[in-house]
């Protein structure tokens, strides 16, 4: 791997108080997969080093998907207008029974090339026949946390498959991927499963990435029937005593939070305010979550129910339905907002040591984002551009781990056009529907 240095680039930075700011005409110099110095441009470059021209592009820290059912893509547009039981009970389930592991690959493949396209250089994907999604990951050069998704209904016995997945490719892809368990949620895993969930992260020294409280009659519907709430639950069977990653949050009440608090070192939430919104599940407090000391990152969920993996989509949404929520415009200034789809993403997937900033010894996940569109135009506050302005589109060019994976708009790892093709072929037998074969039922 070479040595690297971006020349003449406006860096998404920390500043001396820990908020977000532009530091203008940098270079970054980016050592095997390290980020090794910013400095102003004009500096010295030494002999062997790659220069790579940002023309005063804006240089920010790969985005990072912190919830998606990436191979979902292949069911996109399937399940429109529907509530969630529906949605769940009528579509997904059933649409999933037609799910093989070649499948899954090509459906991988062509949510990788949606998120790198879009800037997303890191994802934590919850779905079935993980191998397929690993080796994907590992051809694409992207950086993922995979975890193979489980209901109770299919016996213990997939505990042990998922747990030996998450041996299996633990530190996979030259460090890139990370592993965890995943079971569904509390309304699809009985307590038992739940606990042996626990005990497999323990035993591996990995966390869970879980549904949980996604909705407000989930939540509700768990007091009713055992006087616990969902999040209770994930405290009664150990899963808060491993590293937890819940997705949505949205039935969160305020005992919750409390217990939430307790547990900060371990649990964090991934918000996907798209999914919210199309699905009528409410907001999760993330306001209320970050005061706690509750880490919160950005997510799309997967694309039937936000059609796209546009993590730039998720940031304007998340920064426009709080201040909405709170009929306060000053409610999540764009530093904020920025941070959460920065650092707060990392530190959500446990890795705000390595990932979500752009400064020496951190990992070269970068991006460089042209803001030559009119969309852009006058560029008069970039960082007011990133969060209300940007489109996937403008990506320009996208860095994993030292290495650059697209260039000018151009993937470097996957042909786009074969994938695009191997999926065209899986349309129409994917696209059938039959209820009864669903792979689970939504009675929370």
């Amino acid at each position: 791997m070479t040595d690297t240095c971006i020349r003449d680039c406006h860096a998404l930075v920390p500043d001396p108080s820990g908020s977000l700011t532009l530091a203008r005409h940098q270079d970054i110099l980016v050592r095997g997969n390290r980020i090794a110095e910013l400095r102003p441009t004009g500096s010295p470059i030494e002999p062997g080093v790659t220069v790579l021209e940002a023309n005063r592009m804006l240089a920010m820290p790969g985005l990072i998907n912190t919830h998606a059912h990436v191979p979902m893509v292949l069911f996109r547009g399937l399940a429109e207008d529907v509530p969630i039981a529906r949605w769940f009970n009528e579509f997904i389930w059933p649409l999933e029974s037609n799910l093989t592991e070649e499948d899954v690959y090509w459906g991988a493949q062509l949510g990788l090339i949606e998120m790198i396209e879009g800037g997303v250089t890191t994802v934590a994907d919850h779905y079935f026949f993980m191998d397929r999604v690993a080796q994907a990951v590992e051809e694409a050069g992207t950086r993922a946390h995979l975890g193979w998704a489980v209901f109770s209904s299919r016996g213990h016995e997939v505990l042990a498959e998922t747990a030996a997945f998450a041996e299996r490719w633990k530190g996979g892809a030259g460090g890139r991927i990370t592993t965890c368990m995943a079971p569904h949620a509390p309304y699809t895993c009985d307590d038992g499963f739940l606990r042996a969930s626990a005990e497999h992260a323990a035993r591996l020294g990995i966390g869970i990435h879980i549904h949980a409280a996604e909705e407000m009659n989930q939540t509700l519907a768990s007091v009713q029937k055992r006087g616990l709430t969902p999040i209770q639950v994930l405290q009664d069977t150990g899963i808060l005593d491993v590293p937890t990653l819940i997705a949505h949050g949205c039935g969160l009440l305020p005992q919750d939070l409390e217990l939430l608090a307790r547990h900060r070192e371990n649990v964090s939430i991934a918000h996907a305010p798209k999914t919210y919104l199309k699905l009528v599940m409410g907001i999760a407090p993330i306001r209320a979550l970050r005061k706690a000391g509750i880490p919160v990152g950005l997510a799309t969920d997967g694309a039937v129910s936000n059609n796209t993996l546009d993590i730039l989509e998720s940031l304007r949404l998340m920064a426009l339905l709080q201040k909405h929520e709170a009929l306060d415009p000053e409610v999540m200034p764009l530093h904020e907002a920025l941070d959460i789809a920065t650092r707060g993403s990392a530190a959500a997937l446990g890795m705000g040591d390595r990932l979500g900033v752009l400064a020496p010894g951190y990992q070269a996940d970068i991006l460089l984002v042209d803001t030559r569109g009119t969309h852009w135009q006058p560029p008069h506050n970039l960082m007011a551009g990133l969060v209300y302005s940007a489109r996937a589109s403008d990506v320009h060019t996208v860095m994993v781990d030292g290495r650059v994976i697209m260039r000018e708009r151009r993937l470097l790892t996957i042909d786009k056009e074969r994938v695009l093709t191997e999926v065209a072929k899986t349309m129409e037998r994917l696209a059938q529907r039959v209820p009864e074969s669903r792979i689970q039922s939504y009675r929370p």
